[in-house]
């Protein structure tokens, strides 16, 4: 069984996918921008601030679905400059605490809307 998943604690779907998908015990989440929920669309400032609504932004798409951060699988990070990549790791591994799923940071060219980190991420879904 496959389900869509949808919360308003995190940015509502832009276009044509969902939050997240849970099917067979996992929870696929989509990439996740850096905007709070809500109809304002702006960037916070800071590649710290935007680094945690990120990370904030799946710890409610993951709670939505019956998840939780420390059923983490894998988390993709988007990043445009590499030399961001020393401030994003010491927010991530804040948010993390003991959780350490596998991780790929790609360094890519310029991200949607500006922003200065995307993420994307594969949790297990306990049973119930």
């Amino acid at each position: 069984m496959i389900e869509r998943i949808e919360t308003s604690r995190a940015p509502l779907p832009a276009g044509h996918y969902s939050q997240a998908i849970k099917a067979n015990g996992f929870v696929f989440v989509s990439g996740q921008l850096p905007f709070a929920p809500g109809p304002d669309r702006q960037l916070p400032n800071g590649i710290e601030a935007q680094a945690r609504q990120c990370l904030d932004n799946l710890a409610a798409i993951l709670d939505a679905s019956g998840s939780s951060v420390d059923q983490l699988v894998s988390v993709q990070l988007f990043i445009p400059d590499v030399a961001l990549w020393g401030k994003v790791n010491a927010v991530y591994e804040a948010f993390m605490g003991t959780a350490r799923p596998a991780r790929t940071v790609v360094p890519t060219r310029d991200l949607h809307y500006g922003a200065l980190i995307e993420l994307n991420a594969v949790a297990v879904v306990d049973a119930r």
